[in-house]
């Protein structure tokens, strides 16, 4: 019994250890695939909008193309411009109230020598050749260039060399960790690991379980065999304690808030942005705790210190307090503390209370993150908004459920087995 018992032990130790550590590993991964997507390097990047910008001016300079409709239409426009220009010019230089003696010399030469209408007679000329110069490929190259010089001295500011070199540094220091070259690159190959690791992470957990379900039914074939009650119960409370601690340290709950897609068009060509990480947090319970004790508010630390002391605390007290009250002297085992923590404690746990908290923060968030984007989701013509959320619960919390309930079971088997007084 004991060989056996502590194989599966080995087993159970095994399978939480490699848990804990794949729930790390993946927490890890989702944070820098989060912080390399996140918006802030994405929709609300200086340089994912310089390059797509940059692409836009180079398009429409190269496909710049005027049908002889619109160059029909454009001619009689640039006609109209030049002749109110004319018509400007000349009530500037011939109005009355020029009674200097260089304002009635500019009068002069303008009625003797300009004659306005010879001028209005060449301005479809003029407006051809401008059109001509409009459709001309080195005249489109270099207005191609002009915006984008405009377009770098934007940019050429100190505020956004530093948030740009800040970014770059940054980024490739992901890149350098995961030897990549490219955003792209780093999602197709953290993605991928997510996978492995995922399906990982639930066989472990299941195996978890069917070793708690292996100790339970032994429970029941061995129910009438008083001898082998203590090394049961002693044994239990190992599994117990392994549950207990990957429970509090493996992630419990994700929070995951993005845009999965953003398309406009601007200038007739098409934006788009995919998976806009808004909000990424992946919790265990010790995290959550250890983030509110060293707060500075008062509030939080003591919240803190509360789940400390009922979540992690009073189930160590417990599980200790039954197996000294099975194995320890009369006199130990009969010690009010002892068998307050053995029999009594169960009602002031919050451990089973957490576990339902945890539920319900997570029913609540999930639908009040799908109610805020959903309304950020916009079908239209000129732009379409595509929100999504993943937040989940992780095996993390199906673990610590597993230990609430088998914790509860040993101490019904408790009162059962004691040879002590359990009243």
């Amino acid at each position: 019994m004991i060989i056996g018992l502590s194989l599966l032990l080995i087993g159970e130790g095994y399978f939480g250890y490699q848990l804990h550590n794949l729930s790390e590993r993946q927490e890890h991964l989702k944070k820098d695939y989060a912080d390399m997507n996140n918006i802030n390097l994405g929709l609300f990047s200086i340089d994912q909008w310089h390059d797509k910008v940059q692409h836009i001016i180079n398009h429409q300079a190269k496909t710049l193309n005027i049908s002889a409709k619109e160059k029909k239409e454009l001619q009689k426009e640039i006609e109209g411009v030049i002749i109110a220009l004319i018509n400007k010019a000349e009530a500037l230089v011939t109005k009355p109230e020029k009674k200097s003696i260089r304002g009635k010399l500019v009068k002069f030469a303008v009625k003797n020598f300009v004659n306005t209408d010879t001028i209005k007679k060449q301005v479809p000329g003029i407006a051809k050749g401008i059109i001509k110069k409009i459709d001309n490929p080195n005249n489109k190259k270099q207005l191609s260039k002009m915006a984008l010089k405009e377009l770098d001295k934007f940019e050429q500011t100190e505020v956004i060399d530093s948030i740009l070199t800040a970014n770059a540094i940054a980024i490739g220091k992901v890149y350098k960790k995961y030897n990549v070259t490219s955003t792209e690159q780093l999602n197709q190959k953290i993605k991928a690991e997510l996978k492995h690791i995922e399906t990982a992470t639930y066989t472990y957990c299941t195996a978890m379980l069917i070793c708690i379900v292996v100790v339970l039914a032994l429970w029941w074939i061995f129910r009438k065999r008083k001898a082998l009650h203590a090394i049961l119960f002693i044994m239990s409370l190992l599994f117990a304690f392994i549950l207990l601690g990957v429970g509090l340290t493996a992630s419990m709950i994700e929070v995951d808030a993005r845009i999965n897609a953003l398309d406009f068009v601007l200038l007739g060509q098409h934006i788009t942005f995919q998976d806009q990480v808004l909000f990424f947090q992946s919790k265990s319970i010790l995290d959550v705790v250890i983030i509110l004790v060293n707060g500075t508010a008062i509030d939080s630390i003591l919240v803190g210190v509360l789940i400390l002391v009922f979540s992690i605390l009073f189930p160590i007290m417990k599980l200790s307090s039954t197996g000294i009250h099975l194995l320890g002297k009369k006199s130990l085992a009969e010690n009010k503390i002892i068998k307050y923590f053995a029999f009594q404690s169960g009602k002031w746990s919050m451990a089973d209370v957490i576990v339902i908290a945890i539920l319900m923060a997570y029913i609540g968030l999930n639908g009040l993150l799908e109610n805020q984007l959903h309304q950020l989701n916009v079908p239209a013509t000129s732009l379409t908004l595509l929100s999504t959320h993943n937040t989940a619960l992780q095996p993390g919390y199906i673990i610590f459920i597993a230990f609430v309930l088998f914790g509860l079971i040993l101490s019904t088997i408790l009162k059962f087995i004691t040879p002590n007084d359990a009243s």
